[in-house]
């Protein structure tokens, strides 16, 4: 005989919801004394190697409306273009620099603010050098999965052009997407989770 099988149901998903940024950035949250600063909070210190700059941005929905419950991390390479992390094979990066932010969007604003510095080039798998990027990922209520996005610089339009995963990109349009414009020592990089604007995500 035949044994039937009891399958278990799937589970709900579950987003990210209010409790992100009670549970990730309890200070931006008014919840002191748990931690001196928010994990993330500082990338670098009076003894960071690099050009200081700003990344700053909204995320967007599909309706044009600010995200205020997003929480965003960045990882990028130091001014040597090397990571700090036990994988970097290729020399020391840093010690004063993380490598690694976290911000969440301002409940009044809506808006990100990483202080870091300008990454350099790190190679692609095949050896060919990418254009200087920071890598985003991006949660908030009613993301499912944390979204994957890079963000290149405005003002590296010559190795843009040959950026290897730049290049890949059929809808040249959509390029743009990636792209932060520069004043002064600010990049201002807003991210669109749908729409004609739409940021180009990554599946990884």
């Amino acid at each position: 005989m035949i044994q039937s099988l009891n399958r278990l149901k799937e589970t709900p998903s579950q987003t990210a919801g209010p409790y992100v940024h009670i549970g990730c950035v309890p200070n931006f949250s008014g919840i002191t004394g748990v931690f001196p600063e928010d994990l993330g909070s500082t990338m670098v210190n009076d003894k960071t190697r690099g050009e200081r700059i700003t990344i700053r941005g909204n995320v967007i929905d599909g309706s044009g409306a600010l995200l205020r419950d997003a929480l965003l991390e960045i990882w990028q390479a130091d001014a040597e273009g090397l990571y700090n992390s036990p994988s970097e094979m290729r020399g020391t990066a840093d010690p004063n620099f993380t490598g690694w932010g976290r911000s969440p969007t301002g409940m009044q604003s809506g808006e990100y603010v990483f202080h870091t510095i300008k990454p350099g080039k790190v190679p692609f798998r095949d050896g060919r050098p990418m254009a200087p990027h920071v890598t985003f990922w991006i949660v908030a209520r009613g993301i499912n999965l944390g979204l994957q996005t890079r963000m290149y610089f405005g003002d590296e339009k010559e190795a843009n052009e040959t950026d290897p995963i730049l290049s890949r990109i059929e809808h040249r349009g959509r390029v743009q997407t990636l792209i932060a414009p520069r004043k002064g020592d600010i990049y201002t990089f807003d991210i669109h989770l749908q729409g004609d604007k739409e940021t180009i995500f990554f599946d990884i």
